[in-house]
């Protein structure tokens, strides 16, 4: 028995001066290595956009007092478009502040007030991913130039600030 408590003590002794050692021999710097982003679910970000599309759709015919989906849509075109440029202002500042974790809260604003907007214009995100997919291998600046549009000066708004 005294053997094996001498052992122990023995290997515990040796263990100790290994840590020492270790602490006392100087590391080399090596950068802290950066954290792993997220898991990003590729296939699954149209089925949310769809089913968010689907929420959207459904909360039309709901009292704007319990939805903000209703009052949105509730308060015509203009004031739907209106949101969904101040969304799209707040994202820019946060891209330009070079802030992503605001960048990735707006942009989740500025998607779901984009589909608010589709919900309105009775687009529906199944016609969005067909027109992505027919512009799929055209080059962006091609595809610019086959369209000439632009919005009319004279068209009147008539737009306010929504909370």
């Amino acid at each position: 028995m005294a053997k094996a408590t001498k052992k122990a003590a023995t290997k515990k002794a040796t263990a100790k001066k290994a840590t020492s050692k270790k602490a006392a021999t100087p590391a080399i710097a090596t950068p802290e290595p950066l954290a792993a982003p997220p898991p990003r679910a590729i296939g699954a970000s149209a089925a949310v956009l769809d089913r968010l599309w689907n929420v959207i759709e459904s909360r039309k015919a709901t009292d704007p007092n319990l939805s903000h989906s209703a009052r949105l849509l509730s308060r015509g075109t203009a004031k739907v478009a209106q949101k969904f440029g101040e969304e799209a202002v707040e994202c820019v500042i946060e891209a330009a502040l070079g802030n992503p974790a605001g960048l990735v809260a707006e942009s989740a604003d500025v998607i779901y007030h984009l589909l608010v907007l589709w919900v309105d214009a009775g687009i529906h995100p199944a016609d969005v991913w067909a027109e992505l997919q027919r512009r799929e291998g055209v080059s962006g600046i091609a595809e610019k130039a086959s369209r000439a549009r632009s919005l009319p000066l004279e068209m009147k708004l008539g737009t306010r600030k929504i909370p």
